[in-house]
């Protein structure tokens, strides 16, 4: 079983690709239904017994809770194998034996030779006795494609209270899937049973990394079931941000100016903090040099801050068209600390104006590489002319509340009721955004999601073995807006730009823990470098 976190988890799937897939094997003779659901029940008792080891020398009670598909019958396996055992179990089954596919029947069947099994009805109506040692939850995976219905809402509740009035801890497994979750988005379909481990089998959904995924999947382990490792198509594809290839991020011998030349506009006298922080993270993200441009006023504050940092008056936004015209500016970061005045507004469409040129290890002229987070996006939503002007070369950074300022029918879209599934998801909304944005969107969150505007599209999630919680302090997302920044003027594409910026964000607030603050995130780059090999 590989835990999430492990390198070899990668491409996540949609359940209808999980079937595709699934359907593929059996119909090509590969492999029977029967095997691979055979599989995956042992996959679970495998994972249920590696996770709490004294299950294995002490079998108690369990309760398993057994859909009407499927996953019904990966959870008949289970009983079946934890009866063997030695272990006391109790099957509820939702629905009709007979209804049930004919390999989950064929399950149904073997179990019944083991033990009784009762119904969903029966099980609400009272059980009681002995709190089972552990409860599968076998209901629906990845097959639910609408609202649980209120009598299973009500036996999921009840086992949850059961739990909660339990004298000692009862953990809870998942079969691929909590029930009530959907597969796709990690919304809540009546999800009420949050569980200590979900088993996935061959590869993760996207639903386990998205909304409310991690909260109800608790720990996820992927076991191998015996199907074939096929790539979604590109344009289909969604995987997870992996660490990236250090030989990327390391310089050779070269001028300064071969990592790029990267320009951060400021606010006035006041405001310039973010921007200060946005810079030194593109420093240290390996730009080769890395300008402040502010007010004239402003300079002797931002002077005071920074060393190796330059500082360039900006008064307005024909002076920044001027200096724009230097094709050695390669990369610009507009936003933090900017300010939503009319100077800023004639900054935002300077930079989105501004003339093509080739970035390092390029050949041929791009539009300049531009990262708009903060007050720019702010701007930009209060303008469609400069909504317009967006072009492949931005990458937008937006939280929720930006995000719903910039594109307001699809953060309706995102936040209503998830009545059927596939719910509209996280990834559904970003790749839309940047569709019709015509750029790179980084929306920010544990489950940041990353798409650009070809549909190519990848998942950060800083969650499970991988939660980075101190992110959520005042001024990380302009340090994460400096590291793309820095970047994109090393002559990162916008994509690669922003999910390795959004890794490095990650790794910097793991490598440096409790009590980080903004200040602390730039600071930990080098040491992150090096624990890369660099």
């Amino acid at each position: 079983m590989k835990i999430q976190g492990d390198p070899g988890m990668t491409t996540l799937l949609s359940a209808a690709q999980m079937r595709a897939i699934e359907t593929e094997a059996i119909a090509t003779g590969a492999v029977s239904g029967l095997t691979l659901m055979q599989r995956a029940g042992q996959g679970v008792v495998d994972a249920v017994l590696a996770r709490w080891p004294d299950l294995a020398t002490a079998p108690g009670q369990v309760l398993v809770l057994c859909g009407p598909g499927n996953n019904g019958g990966d959870g008949f396996v289970i009983a079946r194998l934890l009866h063997d055992l030695g272990w006391r179990v109790e099957v509820c089954l939702l629905g009709d034996p007979a209804r049930m596919p004919p390999d989950a029947r064929r399950m149904y069947d073997r179990w019944s030779e083991a033990g009784p099994t009762r119904r969903f009805g029966e099980w609400a109506e009272g059980a009681s006795g002995e709190a089972p040692a552990l409860i599968v939850d076998a209901l629906f995976g990845t097959g639910l494609a609408r609202r649980l219905s209120d009598d299973v809402m009500t036996v999921l509740s009840g086992v949850a209270n059961m739990r909660g009035r339990s004298e000692r801890a009862i953990p809870v497994v998942a079969v691929d899937m909590p029930s009530g979750l959907c597969a796709d988005s990690g919304r809540s379909l009546g999800a009420t049973l949050r569980c200590d481990l979900t088993v996935i089998f061959h590869r993760a959904k996207r639903g386990h990394y998205l909304a409310e995924g991690p909260s109800f999947c608790g720990e996820v382990g992927i076991v191998d079931i015996g199907l074939a490792q096929e790539e979604p198509t590109s344009e289909q594809a969604v995987g997870l941000v992996e660490p990236p290839d250090s030989s990327l991020l390391g310089k050779s011998n070269g001028h300064k100016f071969d990592h790029g030349h990267a320009w951060l506009l400021s606010g006035g006298v006041g405001r310039g903090g973010a921007v200060r922080l946005a810079a030194r993270a593109a420093l240290r993200a390996g730009a080769g040099l890395v300008t402040v441009g502010c007010p004239l006023a402003a300079l002797a504050e931002d002077a005071a801050r920074l060393d190796a940092i330059m500082l360039h008056p900006v008064p307005d936004g024909a002076s920044w068209a001027d200096i724009l015209d230097d094709r050695r500016v390669v990369s610009v970061c507009v936003g933090p600390g900017l300010g939503t005045t009319s100077r800023e507004s004639d900054l935002v469409r300077a930079t989105l104006t501004a003339p093509a040129r080739t970035r390092p290890g390029g050949s041929e002229p791009e539009p300049l590489a531009v990262c708009l987070d903060a007050d720019a996006l702010t701007l930009i939503a209060q303008d469609p002319a400069l909504m317009k002007l967006l072009h492949a070369g931005c990458v937008l950074t937006p939280h929720g509340g930006e995000f719903a300022r910039l594109f307001p029918d699809l953060a309706d879209k995102l936040s209503g009721p998830a009545t059927t599934g596939p719910a509209y998801s996280k990834v559904d909304a970003v790749r839309d955004a940047a569709k019709r944005a015509g750029c790179t969107i980084l929306l920010k969150g544990p489950d940041t999601v990353i798409a650009d505007q070809t549909g190519a599209c990848a998942i950060h999630s800083a969650q499970y073995h991988d939660a980075a919680p101190w992110l959520a302090t005042a001024g990380s997302g302009d340090v994460l807006a400096g590291i793309v920044t820095g970047l994109l003027a090393r002559g990162f594409s916008t994509i690669e730009a922003a999910k390795v910026g959004a890794w490095l964000h990650a790794a910097c607030a793991r490598r440096f823990g409790p009590g980080l603050i903004a200040e602390d995130l730039a600071e930990q780059l080098p040491k992150v470098f090096r624990d890369l090999g660099l």
